[in-house]
């Protein structure tokens, strides 16, 4: 009765709210036999006793069942096809292609020079420009990136980290000479420079003041870009390095409590920037264990921000989450295989309540995805959107003995190694320690050593292979693009006032040296001309850079 009372409560508080904000895709959601699919099911019998404690309602407080009230009846996720490769002018031709095939937000891959602060020019960027991502120098860079696309009406992620800031200042840039609302620009930069030390190492600076950067950027958008979601905590890079799903939940909430306590210790309020926390997972091939991970994660969250932190906002309680499938489960072997995968981890993923999907391409394992192989891949997912009808019903799994199970015991693991890193000082001194990387390495290697002894299945791996046929048609960077890249990163220094440019970086670096917010300082130094390199080095010179001697 007490259950029935709630939802009931449910039904006329929020979710009337969230109707009338946002009414669901449909009049009726019905079987193929046409019958009514209810919007939510709850248990009955004993069941309801620890329902309201461990489930409760979607859009509430823990929020197990899911972060919106009606969740894919209102709207569907966000689809993203992350993409970049060469130069700039590639990369926005890629993009407009998605955008015209039904692509609903961008999702932006840098090259490695770009990720660790150097510009396409630089000795160090040599043989890497336009190879894993595009190449952004200059503001010229970014304009040309954008050409065409209004920022004031998509919603643009940006995958980076160290140079986050920077990237972040073009973006803003970009979106001024356009005539945006500021306060309307929506998006996500990565900006999760603790999973670089933890497991992909494209870090510039050490640790504090990389924390100072963020901290920096928070305090920033909340008063310049109040809907930008200024981190994506990231598990995603976490699993690719080896990680179990639990370790991806710990790892990924340790580091995001670290970035709250940087934020308040810098004297942010929790709910000042906490409702702009956003989540990065992995989705794998065990599809019953990525949706308990994803309803773990949740529940975790919102416990640790109120217990921990001692807010009631709903907002802040809410783990927000992106999700990309898995790269590292991907085969050069049988590549078609890979749409299979895909296709489940995909599944996995809007069963566990994503708010937006990237959903790798077929050919991933050998290069730079092509055209035909990323139209695919976003058909994947429009294909469960509009044809599986699990979008149709609320957190369809929950109540499934072995789902329920199995959140339990992913939270009950992952608060375990929480408690471990609590006991060392936090996730910045776990880095310094070198903890996650000592545990991932493991992991990776204990997998590695099932997969060679055929105790772990990959099929075209060690079972079930073939001849090969030849490698398919893939994506080739050409290498005129890139001295393409390279000669208008030339003009473009060359057209500059030197005098000025060096007047705004000496300004930083002194800023740098100091307390006060260096991303006024960084957007100057875009504006007036400076680089992506220009700027890196002048944050290089006061702060050193990172060699990873704790590892």
């Amino acid at each position: 009765m007490e259950l029935e009372n709630n939802k009931r409560r449910w039904e006329q508080s929020t979710l009337a709210k969230d109707l009338k904000r946002l009414p669901e895709r449909r009049a009726e959601f019905l079987t193929d036999e046409g019958e009514e699919i209810p919007r939510l099911l709850t248990p009955t019998g004993d069941e309801t006793q620890v329902y309201p404690e461990k489930l409760g309602f979607p859009g509430e407080y823990p929020f197990t069942r899911g972060v919106y009230p009606t969740m894919y009846r209102g709207r569907f996720w966000t689809m993203r096809q992350y993409a970049g490769f060469g130069s700039a002018e590639e990369s926005n031709r890629r993009y407009l292609y998605l955008l015209e095939h039904g692509q609903t937000g961008l999702s932006v891959a840098f090259d490695l020079p770009t990720q660790i602060g150097y510009d396409s020019d630089h000795l160090m960027a040599e043989g890497e420009v336009g190879k894993v991502g595009v190449a952004i120098s200059s503001l010229e860079d970014m304009e040309v990136l954008f050409k065409g696309i209004d920022l004031a009406r998509v919603s643009t992620s940006m995958t980076i980290n160290a140079t986050a800031a920077i990237l972040l200042a073009m973006y803003v840039a970009v979106a001024k000479k356009q005539g945006a609302d500021l306060s309307k620009l929506s998006g996500t930069i990565q900006n999760d420079i603790l999973k670089e030390y933890i497991a992909r190492g494209t870090y510039i600076f050490p640790p504090r003041p990389s924390m100072r950067l963020i901290t920096d950027i928070f305090a920033w958008c909340r008063e310049n870009l109040p809907a930008w979601n200024t981190i994506s905590i990231s598990g995603y890079h976490i699993r690719e390095a080896g990680s179990t799903a639990v370790q991806e939940v710990a790892f990924t909430l340790a580091d995001a409590i670290a970035y709250v306590e940087a934020a308040l210790k810098a004297g942010l309020k929790v709910d000042d920037f906490a409702p702009r926390l956003t989540f990065f997972f992995n989705a794998h091939n065990n599809i019953l264990e990525e949706i308990a991970k994803f309803r773990a994660a949740r529940r975790l969250w919102a416990s640790l921000m109120k217990e921990r932190f001692g807010t009631t906002d709903p907002r802040s309680l809410m783990l927000r989450f992106h999700t990309q499938t898995a790269g590292s489960t991907l085969t050069a072997q049988q590549p078609d295989n890979n749409v299979v995968r895909v296709t489940l981890q995909a599944l996995a993923a809007v069963l566990g309540g994503t708010q937006s999907l990237h959903t790798n391409s077929r050919d991933e394992a050998l290069a730079l995805p092509s055209e035909e192989s990323a139209r695919l891949a976003l058909r994947t997912q429009q294909i469960i959107a509009h044809e599986s009808g699990v979008t149709d019903t609320v957190d369809p799994l929950a109540g499934s003995y072995y789902i329920e199970n199995l959140t339990d015991r992913i939270e009950a693991k992952a608060r375990e190694l929480l408690d471990k890193i609590d006991q060392m000082g936090g996730a910045v001194q776990a880095v310094e320690q070198g903890f996650f990387q000592r545990e991932i390495a493991a992991q990776a290697y204990s997998t590695q050593i099932s997969v060679e002894r055929s105790e772990k299945v990959i099929v075209g791996i060690n079972a079930f292979k073939t001849d090969s046929k030849g490698l398919p048609d893939i994506l080739r960077v050409d290498p005129a693009v890139v001295e393409s890249q390279v000669n208008r990163l030339r003009r473009f220094k060359a057209g500059r006032s030197r005098e000025a440019i060096t007047t705004m970086l000496n300004k930083l670096a002194a800023a740098a040296s100091g307390t006060e917010n260096l991303m006024p300082q960084i957007l100057n130094c875009v504006e007036c001309g400076a680089t992506l390199g220009e700027i890196s080095d002048a944050l290089r010179k006061v702060w050193g850079e990172y060699r990873g001697e704790a590892a």
